[in-house]
């Protein structure tokens, strides 16, 4: 308690940490009110101990940079930079340098949707093809059945992060080629019976939002979002990030110890992945969130709109039930009582209250939203490296010190255990798998006669080659995705890419037929630590015939 009431002096007095301000944005009628107090408190205590909690999570979590922002009843509490932008350079993280925020992207998406609706120039219950005529997914009938509505709330029947390989890493796909590639995606699940997680549909929102406005969707999104919000900083591409020298740097691991990398352009999946803001500008982007859609009034003292609330509701009202997974019991707590995803928003509950949220995840940035309507309470975490356990170590840590500025829970340090004893288990299964292996096995076949050309229905070619006496294995369309293949055990192989900061390395498999001839080749990412949309499993791989030379 006396780290409380030190902390509420200190911002009575005048000397709080810096912070930054906006106009407010006034709740709506029947937005609950807050006592003054109550929120100036929970801001002195967040201030108090921010450079603290974020420079600690940033040492713990190997985090080379972090941008924290925080609104509270329409007013910003925090916008600030810790760390730096890239390491072994001193320019340092501050309230306006811009990270990509991936997946946090999804929201913007979905709010230019709403505005759609809004304007009747659409239906959330459209078929998709009432707007894209061509669309098409591996099912007759759900390509027909599938709505505007479904291609946000995954629940299409494709397996986790399905098809993901057609944008990353990047890859030389247009968006049209992707949109295309779904009919050649076999479904996981059948339609609308469970939730997985995807982004090839987001990618075909965006090209409705494109087609119904008459503009890109980055146009659209600056043009109907950013630029009412006021959120003049944020891009809808890297390109645009070029001559601005406040841009973070990606970070990644390599053999665990974490360097800056160069950064993923994804260009044809902007609808899933494409905002790259800051901290000043993602608490703009929060208070409209927070009050439903409003901006604020204009010069005539009209309400200004990017939607209207009945959208509001709508996007964070429950769509597709999702599973709910028992925590560690270090982190029992943390366990949600529902758990759902909206319009471009999880849903669930935290402390009796409604948490709309979202992460974010690109090669070397990781990002968190996190709003709680009832309190009008938004918390944005930006980060320049791969580290979920630090957005869920600040999340806790920043929720508790807004809500319940009293709370004496430790979340960094324990979610930090958390994550080094998960870690610690992979590797030890990694460990006994190696182990476990037949060492002096061999493979069926002669090294070149893997060689070769490989087809896959969705993703097209991949070819194996010896080269300067290794044999190397491309993925055709991703000009990255290419490393050498070492012998594991049997036919099967290990393929290490050449870009280490992928961690992506996978186990290769080849099946023969009766006559010894390849069938196919399937891969598999070797650690579950490997992100998800490295979805190496659901590839086919079948040895292209080569044909028969013609007589002359």
């Amino acid at each position: 308690m006396n780290r409380i009431a030190a902390a509420i002096l200190l911002a009575l007095s005048g000397a709080a940490l810096a912070q930054t301000s906006t106009a407010p944005v006034a709740p709506s009628a029947s937005a609950p009110v807050f006592a003054p107090a109550a929120a100036v408190d929970a801001a002195a205590v967040l201030n108090a101990h921010l450079a603290d909690d974020v420079t600690r999570t940033m040492k713990l979590f190997d985090v080379p940079g972090i941008a924290i922002a925080v609104v509270k009843d329409g007013k910003v509490v925090a916008t600030r930079g810790f760390g730096v932008r890239k390491l072994g350079a001193p320019d340092k993280v501050d309230g306006r340098t811009l990270f990509e925020i991936a997946s946090n992207s999804k929201a913007f998406t979905a709010a230019a949707l709403a505005m759609l609706v809004d304007e009747g120039k659409l239906a959330w219950d459209d078929p998709v093809t009432k707007h894209l005529p061509d669309f098409q997914m591996y099912d007759a009938y759900v390509t027909h059945e599938m709505t505007v509505r479904d291609l946000l709330t995954h629940r299409s029947g494709l397996g986790l992060g399905a098809g993901d390989l057609l944008w990353w890493p990047t890859t030389n796909f247009s968006t049209d080629e992707i949109i295309h590639e779904l009919r050649y995606i076999r479904p996981a699940t059948s339609f609308r019976s469970s939730y997985a997680y995807d982004n090839l549909l987001y990618i075909v929102a965006g090209k409705i939002v494109a087609a119904k406005s008459g503009k890109t969707w980055g146009e659209t999104i600056r043009d109907r979002i950013l630029r009412p919000v006021g959120m003049t900083a944020t891009t809808t591409s890297l390109a645009q990030n070029k001559g601005n020298p406040d841009v973070a740097n990606a970070h990644s691991k390599i053999d665990d110890k974490i360097a800056a990398v160069k950064a993923m352009p994804v260009a044809n999946a902007v609808g899933a992945v494409g905002i790259n803001t800051n901290a000043e500008d993602i608490a703009r982007w929060m208070n409209v969130l927070l009050a439903g859609g409003r901006v604020g009034r204009d010069s005539s003292g009209k309400e200004v709109r990017l939607y209207s609330e009945k959208q509001a509701r709508e996007m964070w009202t429950a769509q597709t039930p999702m599973p709910i997974t028992e925590p560690d019991p270090k982190l029992a707590a943390t366990r949600p009582n529902f758990l759902a995803y909206g319009l471009g928003f999880q849903l669930r509950d935290w402390q009796g209250k409604l948490l709309a949220m979202h992460s974010g995840a690109l090669q070397g940035f990781y990002s968190k939203v996190v709003l709680v309507p009832e309190a009008k309470l938004g918390i944005a975490i930006l980060t320049n490296a791969e580290s979920g356990g630090s957005l869920n170590a600040l999340q806790y840590q920043l929720l508790d010190r807004m809500l319940n500025p009293a709370a004496t829970t430790d979340w960094i340090g324990t979610v930090k255990a958390v994550d080094d004893e998960s870690h610690a288990k992979e590797l030890e299964r990694l460990g006994k798998a190696n182990a476990a292996r037949a060492e002096k096995s061999q493979p069926s076949l002669a090294p070149t006669a893997y060689d070769g050309d490989y087809e896959d229905p969705w993703y097209g070619l991949a070819t194996i080659r010896h080269v300067g006496g290794k044999q190397l294995l491309t993925l055709s369309r991703t000009p990255d995705l290419t490393g050498e293949l070492e012998h594991y055990q049997y036919d099967t192989f290990i393929v290490r890419w050449k870009e280490r900061n992928f961690n992506a390395d996978a186990y290769v498999t080849f099946a023969l037929n009766p006559d010894g001839s390849i069938e196919r080749m399937r891969m598999q990412p070797i650690s579950t630590e490997t992100d998800f949309s490295y979805d190496f499993q659901d590839l086919n791989f079948t040895p292209v015939k080569k044909e028969a030379p013609k007589a002359p």
